[in-house]
C-alpha cells in the first residue's frame, strides 16, 4: 500500500507541475557509481583449443547511447540491427591482444585492426593458427581474420556478412577458405512497419485443436514482419578465400545452422522455410536439412520438418520424427539423431523415451540403432570407437542420467554410470576432459579405460573444486587434485593427464581472476588482469545461512556499505535480489552453492552499485519454491515466497545491520513476478 500511495503522489506531482516540456539531458549517476561504470574492463580470453594461446578480447562495459538509439526489428524471436544485419544486442570486442600461454609471456598488441573496431562471431581455424571474425561498420559487416603467430588482423575483401541467423563464419578443413553467409544482390526493400498501411486483415487459422503454448518476446504480427522476417533472414552461402576471391556456394535462402563434418568432407545445412507463425519463434518454423558435400553438391536431405505450433503438454514435450541432428566427433562424417519412442508426449508411459541412431554416407534411409534413452535424450561426449558417454534428463523428476555404450556394439548394453538429481550440487560428479583428436573435433581424453573428471566440488562445508579419474569399466574414481583454498577460489578448466599440468582460475572477493598453471603444488602466473572496481574492494562480504520457517536452508551474499562501521551498527536500509527455482526435495533447495571468495563483480543489472550509497546488498537470496512428491512448487507458490521474504529479512536483522521497514525487493524477469505477488500479498517490503 505504501508502494502504491507514493507511486500515485508522484503521478499526481507530475501532473501538477508538468505544464510544459523542457529538454532534459540525460542525467549521470551519483560519482561513487560512475566510478564502478566508468572503468576499463579487463580483457575476456578466449583460448585455442590447445590451450597453447588466448586471444584478449576488451570491449566496452556498456553500449553507447547512440548504438542503444540504433533502429532494432524484433521479429521471430530474433533482435536484429536492419541496416547491418546482425543482433541488435550483440556485444563486440574492440581490441585484441595475442598472448602465449607459456611462462612469462606478455600480451602482443594485435596490429592491422580495423579503426573503431567492433568485433564479433570469433571463429578458430581447424589448426588453431587463424581466428576469423566479423566487424561491423556504418554500412554492414565484414569479414576479418586474425594470423595468431604475427599477432596481425586484415580485412578479407569482397563480401557483406548476413549475421542475422548466427553461424556466419565457417572455416573450410584446408584452412584457406571460410563458408560466409552474405548478402545476396537480389534481395527486396523492408516495409516501414510503423508507417504503412495494411492492405488487408492479419488472418490466424486454427484446427479446432487444443494445445498449450508458451509465451515467446518479439513474433511476427501480421504480413509485414512476415515480409521483413523473410528477407532479413535470406543470405548466399559463398566460399571466400584468404586472398579475397569469392566463389557462391549456394543461391539465396533462409539459411540458418551450418555445420562441416569432422574431415571437412561434407556439410550439414538447415533451411527455415514457409509457413511462417505469430505464436512461435522462427525456431519452431517448417526446415529442411540436407546434406552437401565440401563443393556444394547435394548428397541428401535428411530432414523436411513441418511447422511445430504446439506441442504435448509438459516441459519434456518434443517433437515425433528425427530431431537433434548433429555430427559423430570421432567419426570422419558420420550423422546422429534421435526419435522419440514416446511420440513426443511425456504422459505416455514407456520403459525408454528416446532412441538415438547413427546414419553413415551416403545418408540416406535410416540410420542404425546405438542406444535408447530412460528419460530424453540430452546429447552424447564421444570417446572412440568402443567408449561414448551419453547423457539424458528429465525435468519433472529432476533426474539425469550418464551411460557409457559401446558404439560399435548396439547389442552390449549400456551402462549407467552416472544416476543424480541434476539441482544436487553436492553429488555433481563434473563434466569430462576434452581433447582434440585428428579430425579437430573434441573427445574424451582417455588413459587405460579411464576418463577424467573436473567438478566444481560443493560441500556442506564449502567449495573445493577437483580433478578425478574414473574407470568406465568398473566404476572405480581416483583423486587427482582437490583445491585446498578457503580464502579464495580455484576454478579448474582444464587438465593434461599426460603432462600432469592443470590450468586454473583463482580469484578472491577482491582480487580479479587470472590464470594459473598448476603442477603439484607449483603455480605459474599466465595472466595479470588488475581490479578496476577499486571502490568497492574493501566492502565486507559474507555468504550468510539461515532457516526458513519449515526448516529448509537457505542462504545469500550480503554485502555492507562502504566505509560501514562493524562496531558502531548502524541500521541501514537494504535490497533484497533473487530469483526463485523450482525444486522437487527439500535437501536439494536447502544446498548452499554461493562463495564469499568470488570476485565482487558490478554487472550493468547488479544491486551491488548501491553499497556506495549507503544501502546494505543481499544478493542472489535462495527463494526455493518446493513441490516433493505429487505436488508441484507452484501449488503453494505464494506462500514459499513469503516464507523466503522473512526469512532473510529476520536473519539479517538479527545480525543487527538493517531497519527491516527499509527494505526494497528486487527481481527480473521471473524474479519480476515475485516481486509483484510479494508487494501484493505481504507487508515485509517498503518497495519493489
Amino acid at each position: 500500500m505504501r508502494t502504491l500511495l507514493l507511486t500515485a503522489l508522484l503521478v499526481n506531482a507530475f501532473l501538477l507541475t508538468a505544464t510544459g516540456q523542457s529538454n532534459l539531458e540525460y542525467q549521470k549517476p551519483p560519482q561513487e557509481i560512475l566510478d564502478l561504470v566508468d572503468v576499463e574492463m579487463a580483457p575476456r580470453p578466449m583460448m585455442n583449443a590447445d590451450r597453447t594461446h588466448m586471444v584478449l578480447r576488451s570491449s566496452d562495459q556498456f553500449a553507447s547511447i547512440a548504438q542503444l538509439s540504433q533502429e532494432e526489428l524484433r521479429l521471430a524471436g530474433l533482435r536484429i540491427d536492419p541496416l547491418r544485419n546482425i543482433g541488435s544486442r550483440t556485444r563486440y570486442s574492440n581490441n585484441l591482444q595475442v598472448m602465449s600461454m607459456a611462462s612469462g609471456s606478455e600480451p602482443v598488441q594485435v596490429t592491422g585492426l580495423p579503426e573503431d573496431p567492433r568485433l564479433a562471431n570469433f571463429a578458430w581455424s581447424p589448426d588453431q593458427s587463424m581466428v576469423a571474425m566479423t566487424h561491423t561498420t556504418v554500412e554492414g559487416v565484414e569479414v576479418w581474420v586474425l594470423d595468431i603467430e604475427a599477432a596481425a588482423a586484415r580485412r578479407v575483401a569482397g563480401v557483406t556478412v548476413n549475421a542475422n541467423l548466427g553461424d556466419a563464419l565457417n572455416w573450410f578443413e584446408d584452412g584457406t577458405s571460410i563458408l560466409v553467409k552474405a548478402l545476396p544482390d537480389n534481395r527486396a526493400g523492408l516495409i516501414d512497419t510503423q508507417n504503412s498501411v495494411p492492405t488487408g486483415p492479419t488472418i490466424s487459422v486454427a484446427d479446432g485443436k487444443k494445445a498449450q503454448n508458451r509465451t515467446y518476446q518479439d513474433l511476427l504480427k501480421n504480413a509485414n514482419d512476415e515480409h521483413n522476417f523473410e528477407q532479413l533472414a535470406l543470405s548466399s552461402l559463398v566460399k571466400v578465400d584468404l586472398d579475397g576471391t569469392v566463389t557462391t556456394w549456394k543461391a539465396a535462402d533462409m539459411f540458418d545452422s551450418v555445420s562441416f563434418s569432422p574431415d571437412g568432407e561434407y556439410v550439414m545445412v538447415t533451411t527455415v522455410k514457409r509457413p511462417f507463425s505469430y505464436l512461435v519463434p522462427y525456431y519452431r518454423f517448417a526446415s529442411e536439412t540436407n546434406i552437401y558435400t565440401r563443393d556444394g553438391k547435394l548428397v541428401s536431405q535428411v530432414a523436411d520438418d513441418p511447422l511445430v505450433e504446439d506441442l504435448p503438454q509438459g516441459f519434456m514435450s518434443t517433437t515425433q520424427g528425427k530431431r537433434s541432428w548433429s555430427w559423430r566427433a570421432d567419426r570422419p562424417a558420420s550423422l546422429i539423431y534421435a526419435v522419440a519412442l514416446d511420440k513426443g508426449d511425456p504422459a505416455v508411459e514407456v520403459d525408454y523415451r528416446d532412441e538415438v541412431f547413427q546414419l553413415d554416407a551416403p545418408f540416406k534411409g535410416e540410420g542404425r540403432s546405438l542406444m535408447k534413452t530412460i528419460n530424453r535424450f540430452s546429447g552424447i561426449r564421444w570417446g572412440d570407437d568402443q567408449n561414448a558417454m551419453c547423457m539424458d534428463y528429465w525435468w519433472n523428476t529432476r533426474n539425469t542420467k550418464a551411460y557409457h555404450f559401446n558404439p560399435s556394439n548396439p547389442k552390449q548394453a549400456p551402462k549407467v554410470v552416472v544416476d543424480r538429481n541434476y539441482q544436487d550440487a553436492y553429488s555433481d560428479p563434473g563434466s569430462p576432459v576434452m581433447k582434440r583428436n585428428e579430425y579437430g573435433s573434441a573427445v574424451l581424453a582417455m588413459n587405460k579405460g579411464s576418463i577424467y573428471m573436473i567438478g566444481d566440488g560443493f560441500t556442506p562445508e564449502g567449495q573445493f573444486p577437483f580433478v578425478e579419474s574414473f574407470h568406465l569399466a568398473s566404476g572405480k574414481k581416483k583423486r587427482i587434485y582437490t583445491s585446498t583454498y578457503t580464502d579464495k577460489v580455484e576454478d579448474i578448466y582444464d587438465y593434461d593427464p599426460k603432462k600432469g599440468e592443470t590450468l586454473v582460475r583463482i580469484e578472491s572477493s577482491n582480487e580479479f581472476p587470472n590464470f594459473f598453471m598448476r603442477k603439484g603444488r607449483k603455480l605459474t602466473q599466465i595472466t595479470r588482469f588488475e581490479n578496476p572496481f577499486k571502490g568497492i574492494e574493501d566492502i565486507h562480504k559474507e555468504v550468510i545461512t539461515y532457516q526458513r520457517e519449515d526448516g529448509v536452508e537457505l542462504s545469500g551474499t550480503l554485502y555492507l556499505p562502504v566505509g560501514y562501521d562493524m562496531e558502531k551498527k548502524e541500521k541501514v536500509p537494504m535490497i533484497l535480489w533473487a530469483y526463485p527455482e523450482e525444486f522437487k526435495d527439500k535437501a536439494s533447495a536447502g544446498q548452499n552453492t554461493k562463495n564469499p571468495n568470488r570476485f565482487t563483480y558490478p554487472w550493468y543489472g547488479s544491486m551491488i552499485f548501491w553499497v556506495t550509497r549507503g544501502y546494505a546488498v543481499l544478493d542472489d537470496a535462495a527463494f526455493p519454491i518446493i513441490g516433493e512428491g505429487e505436488e508441484e512448487p507452484n501449488d503453494s507458490f505464494r506462500s514459499q515466497l513469503v516464507a523466503n521474504g522473512k526469512a532473510a529479512i529476520d536473519a539479517v536483522d538479527a545480525l543487527g545491520y538493517i531497519d527491516r521497514d527499509r527494505v526494497a525487493v528486487g527481481g527480473h524477469s521471473y524474479g519480476a513476478f515475485m516481486v509483484a505477488n510479494l508487494l501484493s500479498h505481504c507487508d515485509l517490503f517498503a518497495a519493489g
